[in-house]
């Protein structure tokens, strides 16, 4: 490793703090929902904090969890001349963060959000198509986590076709998909089981749980 690599490894350290800020948790609070772990799956996503705490709560989580994982991109393309490795890096630093964050004993969300925000700026038209068929799904069948695995299952893919017209992705960036992919598929083992088994709740705005 390079010297100028070495000045470069608080990238990954600070956007993992970036994304371990449990937005979910505090909004939830906030808007009078109580501790979010406590309610429906126990999740502190977008999901769950509408049934703990509202529309209005879940919207905010959701653009401020996205948030996070767009801005630790676009801090590692701000101070490593836009390299693709450091902000492919400093992306899945922010996924583990929200996955895993400190603060919480390492039992955070499932980082759709969040990985939405990375590939937003990583890889804006897999996102595009990421998001086109997660909304499909959801209109079919009405299960965000079917959707959310389906879209996540895709994007390594969407990375590798739609990185530049005529260009492969470099490898990092490949492999940091695939990573990605495989992390959210893996937080949605529950939801996975609950699928099969026909037990998973379908998604609406006014099933919010009474407390």
């Amino acid at each position: 490793m390079t010297k100028s690599s070495l000045s470069l490894l608080w990238i990954p350290a600070a956007a993992y703090l970036l994304g371990s800020i449990p937005v979910g948790l505090f909004l939830t609070k906030l808007f009078g929902g109580g501790d979010v772990r406590d309610v429906g799956s126990g999740n502190i996503g977008a999901t769950n904090v509408v049934r703990a705490a509202g529309p209005l709560a879940g919207i905010l989580t959701l653009l401020f969890d996205v948030a996070k994982g767009a801005a630790s991109v676009w801090l590692a393309a701000r101070f490593s001349n836009e390299s693709a490795t450091w902000m492919t890096i400093a992306g899945l630093a922010a996924l583990l963060g929200h996955c895993f964050p400190v603060w919480l004993r390492f039992r955070g969300g499932k980082g759709v959000a969040t990985a939405a925000g990375v590939f937003a700026v990583l890889c804006p038209f897999a996102l595009l198509g990421a998001l086109l068929l997660f909304i499909v799904v959801f209109a079919f069948w009405r299960y965000v986590s079917l959707a959310s695995i389906s879209a996540a299952a895709a994007m390594p893919l969407l990375v590798y076709f739609l990185w530049a017209p005529g260009h492969a992705p470099p490898l990092m960036v490949t492999f940091g998909a695939l990573a990605a992919a495989i992390l959210i598929v893996y937080k949605h083992d529950a939801n996975i089981q609950r699928l099969v088994q026909g037990q998973e709740p379908k998604f609406s705005f006014s099933n919010r749980v009474p407390r």
